[in-house]
């Protein structure tokens, strides 16, 4: 069989990051993002650089992934169906791609590493796979996307520990009293999407597989901000998206043991899926399915996503986590400092003021309905925040100590401006975020609480928008 193609052509033409920070005096970040330049109008008058800090809900891509991207975009070709030079470029490039995701997440020998939509699609996709009678445990404080794709088996929810050490204690307890006992799967988050909060994911690993176990993490929120190590955390998969690691929309990842995988039907079944398909003498079709990650992949991929995930996880490399994780830690240093010189901000936490964390800070405003606040520091200091239930509902609720019944959903309720509302305001940063962004969040909290908001705001279609009259 003749080679493939070398791609050191389109793998070469990445940026130099170094010349790229050294060129932009406006970024401090140590990676440049895409729109670090972008200017919007204020309600108030005049224009200001934007503040992207709603990183949980999307990271901004790197300026490196886009440059990867646009080097690659003339070689563009279908994979593993083509003879013609650009196919083979491009399957080289997708299974290269595959093999640097496997390295970034130091998986195991034997592991796969499938390339689906986003983490509620990889989630999704192991859902579909768990055997039959597996029962799944999963806390109520995680993201939707972990929290509900488990419709085919028995759940159990477990309700939200306060200390890590309860996690494993409760698990350990739910997992020691299931009947019967039989096939399990632990589903649960590496940092919370609304807290920041690290979860003890080696500790529950370790919970899971002494009960007889397995374990999934979902690393949407880890996987940008600290290393991964299938190995070391001794997960058997692990989930995240592209777009939340500095990558454009429409991409993720479910990597870890093979088995589940191989021996369920495919999620999708059509064109790549299939090895060998052939007609009966019945008029029936007998569909012979492939054994690696391909069973799983039908369609034509994702190639441009997929190479940009492999291009953001060499830069985050390349970068270093631990230069990333110590600036990351001032940012939080300065958000929650500056957050608890206002007595009339409460910072929601379950594991309390001294846990380790990624850069997602949630709060209410005594006196504000959340909604009203995030739309004034859009509209009047150009800062992009989130403001809601952020996909997780139970986990929010808990948090704000109210009913389950009260209103309230993953955008903003119909709450008017002042009134009290079911839902949160949300921070989140990363290595794209440059000191000043958050230094100026912080200042216009601090104006806000104190001297109100300058314009007025009205609710339309469920959202607090200015009132423009």
């Amino acid at each position: 069989m003749s080679a493939r193609p070398n791609t050191a052509s389109v793998d070469t033409a990445t940026v130099d990051t170094a010349a790229v920070e050294s060129a932009d005096p406006c970024c401090d970040a140590p990676l440049p993002v895409l729109g670090r330049d972008v200017t919007v109008p204020l309600v108030t008058g005049g224009e200001v650089s934007y503040a992207a800090l709603d990183y949980a809900a999307s990271a901004p891509a790197l300026q490196r992934v886009w440059d990867d991207v646009a080097a690659y975009a003339p070689y563009y070709g279908s994979v593993h169906r083509g003879a013609g030079y650009l196919s083979q470029l491009s399957t080289d490039l997708f299974e290269n791609s595959r093999a640097t995701v496997a390295e970034f997440l130091d998986c195991r020998d034997g592991d796969q590493v499938v390339f689906t939509r986003s983490t509620t699609d990889s989630l999704n996709l192991l859902a579909a796979a768990i055997p039959a009678g597996c029962q799944v445990f999963v806390f109520e404080t995680e993201h939707h996307a972990s929290l509900l794709p488990w419709r085919d088996a028995r759940v159990t929810y477990l309700n939200a520990p306060r200390t890590p050490e309860q996690a494993v204690a409760t698990l350990e307890r739910a997992l020691a009293d299931r009947d019967p006992y039989g096939p399990a799967l632990v589903c649960v988050t590496g940092a919370s999407n609304v807290t920041g909060e690290l979860w003890p994911v080696k500790e529950l690993a370790a919970a899971a597989h002494a009960h007889g176990a397995r374990i999934v993490l979902d690393a949407a929120q880890l996987a940008p901000h600290h290393p991964v190590s299938v190995r070391e955390l001794d997960v058997d998969w692990v989930a995240f998206s592209g777009h939340k690691l500095y990558a454009p929309f429409g991409s993720g990842v479910l990597a870890g043991r093979a088995d589940w995988l191989q021996d369920s039907e495919p999620y999708l079944a059509g064109g790549g899926a299939s090895r060998k398909v052939a007609r009966r003498a019945d008029g029936g079709v007998d569909v012979e399915w492939h054994t690696t990650a391909a069973r799983h992949e039908a369609g034509s991929p994702n190639v441009i996503g997929v190479y940009s995930i492999a291009s953001a996880c060499k830069a985050l490399t390349e970068a270093g986590f631990d230069s990333l994780v110590a600036r990351e830690r001032h940012l939080i240093d300065t958000v929650r400092a500056g957050l608890a010189e206002v007595p009339e901000v409460r910072v929601l936490s379950l594991f309390g003021d001294d846990a380790p964390r990624v850069g997602v800070i949630s709060f209410v405003v005594e006196g504000w309905n959340s909604s009203h606040f995030a739309a004034a520091l859009s509209a009047e200091y150009g800062i992009g925040v989130r403001d809601g239930l952020f996909c997780a509902h139970p986990l929010v609720r808990t948090l704000l100590g109210s009913d389950p019944q009260d209103p309230g959903e993953c955008g903003a309720p119909e709450a008017a401006p002042g009134e009290r509302s079911l839902n949160a305001i949300r921070v989140s940063f990363g290595a794209g975020t440059p000191d000043e962004h958050v230094e100026r969040f912080v200042g216009a909290v601090k104006e806000l609480v104190r001297d109100g908001a300058q314009w007025k705001y009205r609710t339309e279609d469920g959202r607090c928008v200015p009132d423009r009259g």
